[in-house]
């Protein structure tokens, strides 16, 4: 529910993940793109747009890292205000589900486990996507994921975008900690279901203080199990996170 922006109406573009985004930049073609399916007080959610040069499954997602992402936003943020359209963008982190082709100097995707996501068949039902082992976050290095999602909304408030949406579902990094089908820590961030959860949680806390509890929304999918990531009580699971977060007054968990 979108509890504090003035809509016209409830058609939202969801976010979808285009893969038109050569080299992890925004093209001047989504200006089109996302122009055709604004109306005045529409909500739209930008596709899934990585947080840092770490976060892509692909070499086409597209991101928000760096000033010349930043930059190649502007203008297709400001056709969508120009018509009176509503812009989030979702800021991600795929975690495991890439491989050491898409990562810098070939490393390996960065996750909460070293479990090897099996091949999958992409959305188009022909090519298959291969995955490389990933490794393990150290406690310390979570710390940095946390700072890069805190960067990257700050970076699309500076795109113009009206609020960001946390991508937390569909087997991602965030989905990945929050699942104890994937997650196999021993450390604070593994184990319990406060402890699966905290990640997720640490990542709201630092995009709220950074924008304003007004402008983030999040997405989640606890009883979804997308890329091999399964929980044996998604109830359960779904009820801490929402209980979690009320506290923090976002504007919509859809």
């Amino acid at each position: 529910m979108v509890s504090m922006l003035q809509l016209s109406h409830r058609v939202v573009l969801a976010p979808l993940t285009r893969q038109r985004s050569p080299n992890n930049a925004p093209q001047p073609h989504a200006i089109l793109y996302y122009s055709q399916r604004t109306t005045k007080g529409g909500l739209l959610i930008a596709e899934a747009t990585g947080v840092s040069d770490t976060a892509p499954g692909v070499s086409t997602n597209t991101g928000i890292w760096t000033k010349e992402q930043v930059e190649a936003w502007k203008p297709i943020v400001d056709v969508v205000h120009a018509k009176g359209g509503i812009f989030f963008c979702q800021i991600w982190h795929v975690g495991r589900v890439s491989n050491t082709g898409f990562q810098p100097n070939g490393q390996a995707p960065i996750s909460c486990t070293n479990k090897l996501l099996t091949p999958q068949t992409r959305s188009n039902g022909i090519d298959v996507a291969q995955f490389s082992t990933p490794r393990h976050l150290t406690t310390e290095e979570i710390a940095h994921v946390v700072n890069d999602f805190r960067l990257a909304a700050r970076n699309a408030i500076e795109a113009g975008f009206d609020g960001v949406e946390i991508h937390g579902a569909h087997g991602y990094l965030l989905d990945q900690f929050m699942k104890d089908q994937v997650n196999d820590r021993t450390d604070k961030y593994g184990g319990s279901l406060e402890n699966r959860c905290r990640f997720p949680l640490e990542v709201v806390e630092a995009v709220v203080d950074e924008i304003g509890a007004d402008k983030v929304g999040i997405r989640l999918s606890p009883f979804a199990d997308y890329a091999e990531a399964g929980d044996s009580n998604p109830e359960a699971l779904g009820l801490y996170m929402v209980e979690s977060l009320n506290k923090y007054s976002l504007v919509y968990c859809p």
